[in-house]
Parts: structure tokens; sequence; C-alpha cells
């Protein structure tokens, strides 16, 4: 089964993921996008992890998403992404995506584009189950600045495809899960 879990930030989606996951009676893989690039991510980053279970396995991967779900895949295993917003950035920011927005250019760099369809195409091949967190951005205003725009955009397209191809949806709010599917 695969489910995608959205809400915007503090929301309480990865809580909800966590305790899914540990409720799953799987071993859970928790897939964790985030870079510590700056005190700030870093502080986040230990506030997840002191959280976590003790004996689930950990894999950072920024960048290649689907590759790391094929190799830790398995009946027996749920995986736990946290989060796709975060691997958006990433992959927003690993191409020239970032820099051709901010100039006001066409997107022709393959990030975010390949490694989107990759994930998406990946997702139905997956064995056990997959939980997906990511943030929900298209609530608020339309930024005023390109790269937010950009990102805004992706974000939302983004999880339009993986709805449509997880088999449970959940909105997080204050919180409180809605179940959209």
């Amino acid at each position: 089964m695969r489910e995608l879990i959205i809400g915007g930030a503090r929301s309480g989606k990865s809580l909800l993921a966590e305790r899914r996951a540990a409720e799953s009676g799987l071993q859970v893989v928790y897939v964790a996008t985030a870079q510590a690039l700056d005190g700030e991510m870093s502080q986040r980053i230990a506030h997840h992890q002191a959280r976590r279970c003790t004996d689930w396995r950990l894999v950072e991967e920024p960048l290649d998403l689907a590759g790391a779900l094929r190799r830790n895949a398995a009946p027996a295993v749920c995986l736990l992404v946290d989060c796709l917003t975060l691997w958006l950035s990433n992959l927003l920011f690993a191409g020239d995506a970032a820099r051709q927005a901010e100039a006001g250019e066409a997107i022709s760099c393959r990030y975010p584009g390949d490694a989107t369809q990759t994930l998406i195409d990946t997702l139905p091949q997956l064995p056990g189950r997959v939980i997906l967190v990511s943030n929900e951005v298209g609530c608020g205003i339309v930024p005023m600045a390109a790269l937010s725009r950009l990102f805004a955009d992706e974000q939302g397209r983004l999880n339009q495809r993986l709805a449509a191809v997880c088999e449970r949806v959940t909105l997080v709010v204050a919180g409180l899960p809605l179940e959209l599917r």
C-alpha cells in the first residue's frame, strides 16, 4: 500500500506518518531527504531523530529517492519518506532549475522533471508499504518571487501526481487527520 500524508508546516503530518509506520507491524526504513546545510536544519533533523524508534533503519537520500526506495523495498518493510518537500527543493537546486527561475528563463534542466517522473513510475512497482510525507503549500497566496512560484507549482503538481498513485491520502491540519482517500 502507498500512502501520501500532506499538510502544512508543523501540522503533525510527520508524527502521523511515524505512528502509522510504527503500527504497521513491518520493519521500518526511514528515508530522510533533508540535508543539514545550516544550524536551523540541523536542529530540525535532530528533533526528528530524537523521536524516531531506535530499531528503525535510516537511509539518507537527498536526490535519488526512487533508487533508494527500490533498494530498500521488500514485502515485510514499511518505507517512510520524510519529506518530499525537501526532496523537491534539493532537486531544484541540484540542477539549473533554481538559477533559471531566478533569471526568468525557461526551465530546461532534467531536475526536477525526470526525478519526479521516475518516482511516480517506481511507486506502483514497490513491494511492502510506503508512507510519503509532503507539505501542502498551495493554500496561501501566490509567491512574489519566480523561484518561490516555481517551487509552489512543482510541489502542487507532485502532490497531485502522488495522490493519483496512492491508495490512501490524508490531509493533516492542526494535528487532526482528514482522510481524503
